[in-house]
């Protein structure tokens, strides 16, 4: 994200969006991660490697402004997991990789039933779908049977 900030006057995007990646930018970040070392080589960027939901509980309890995650989806299922994630965004691409796609994303996330708060369309088609999250203990529908289903 550090480089995307640091490009937007280059980007295709309105003066608006280009705005964002620059606020972005410019604005504090964390990175969770038990690889990095200090000092790291981005700006304003703290370098996290305690327990993730205990440093993010805190992290809600001082922040004066939303906080934001980008780029890991362990990260999220685990914060979703106990319930520090309160709204989640997906972005929708128009193309469906079918075979060749590398993994299946949502496979290692629990159970959530997802209560659409917004959404937006942008040009080429590309949707950005924000929802409420709520844990489900198990998928809705719980007659149904995965090996009835495929036929096994």
């Amino acid at each position: 994200m550090s480089g995307l900030a640091a490009q937007a006057e280059e980007l295709d995007v309105s003066e608006d969006e280009k705005e964002t990646f620059a606020q972005r930018g410019r604005a504090p970040e964390a990175v969770f991660s038990s690889t990095l070392s200090e000092p790291l080589d981005w700006q304003n960027t703290t370098l996290v490697s305690t327990d993730a939901a205990e440093a993010v509980r805190a992290m809600k309890a001082e922040a004066t402004r939303p906080l934001v995650l980008s780029g890991s989806l362990s990260l999220g299922r685990s914060l979703m997991r106990v319930a520090l994630v309160d709204r989640f965004r997906v972005v929708l691409f128009p193309v469906i990789t079918g075979r060749t796609g590398l993994e299946r994303v949502w496979e290692q996330f629990e159970h959530f039933s997802l209560e659409l708060l917004a959404s937006r369309t942008f040009e080429g088609g590309l949707q950005l779908l924000e929802y409420a999250p709520t844990h489900l203990e198990r998928p809705p529908g719980t007659a149904w049977d995965r090996g009835a289903a495929d036929g096994s």
